[in-house]
């Protein structure tokens, strides 16, 4: 039995699989939906006037037949949306983005900065450039190739972004789960291989460099240091590393993992 939204007149059938049924009411969940078809739809529009963000869909059978975002949908036409495939070959049917990013970057909106710090401690490239409107963190996600991550539905729906991920929890180390799960992220892992402050690289340096530049039990008692190249923040093993390394293993990212 469906669950009737359409208007009289011509229909389509709809169904969303998996965590796309996230973004539906609870009663719309989980089962085949008849929705109504006025003029002449796009795939796209259909699937985001339920709500879904089209950042979220890597696949669609409409009728069976794999099928593109600029797809017409007619009255009587079955569709099948399905969420995203990262560790999947679904390489025979028509993804419905670009293929994947070579190298994994990302772009975090106002509201994801605990995100982004843990992110970078992961080693990943993650971009965090503070209130920005929504067009502008849009573009930036297009032209310098980052997955945008953000909980605001209405931005992932843009047209211009190709990859983008909703953060469905507002709690920062299961939304670092939740990142690093549905992306299959976990063989990237390079924790303290970036700056959390910046995201900049870090790379070893001599004592005797930055010296003058340090407190004087530092001085006394750590001898191995790094230094981002983008912005010369300072890093140690000192008595903040205990807590990151806690921070980690909540992940289940193995604490065995220390900077050179």
């Amino acid at each position: 039995m469906t669950d009737q939204i359409a208007e009289p007149g011509g229909e389509a059938r709809i169904r969303f699989y998996a965590e796309l049924n996230d973004f539906l009411p609870s009663r719309r969940a989980n089962r085949e939906l008849s929705v109504a078809v006025k003029g002449r739809p796009t795939v796209k529009h259909l699937i985001e006037s339920m709500g879904v963000p089209h950042t979220e869909v890597d696949l669609v059978l409409l009728n069976g037949r794999s099928v593109g975002f600029d797809r017409i949908v007619s009255p009587g036409d079955r569709m099948s949306v399905y969420p995203v495939f990262e560790s999947m070959d679904v390489s025979p049917v028509v993804r419905l983005r670009p293929a994947p990013l070579r190298k994994t970057r990302f772009l975090l909106d106002v509201h994801l900065g605990k995100l982004a710090f843990i992110l970078r401690l992961l080693g990943f490239d993650a971009a965090f450039p503070g209130d920005l409107p929504d067009d502008e963190l849009a573009r930036m996600s297009v032209q310098q190739n980052r997955i945008l991550l953000t909980r605001d539905i209405a931005l992932l729906k843009r047209r211009i972004v190709t990859h983008g991920c909703y953060i469905r929890s507002d709690h920062p180390v299961e939304q670092a789960r939740e990142v690093l799960d549905r992306l299959d992220l976990r063989g990237s892992v390079e924790p303290f291989k970036r700056c959390v402050q910046c995201g900049g690289e870090l790379e070893p340096v001599k004592k005797e460099a930055i010296i003058d530049r340090l407190e004087p039990l530092t001085k006394r008692y750590y001898d191995r240091f790094k230094m981002c190249r983008d912005c010369g923040k300072i890093y140690w093993r000192g008595s903040h590393f205990g807590a990151l390394k806690k921070l980690l293993s909540r992940l289940g990212i193995s604490t065995e993992l220390e900077p050179e």
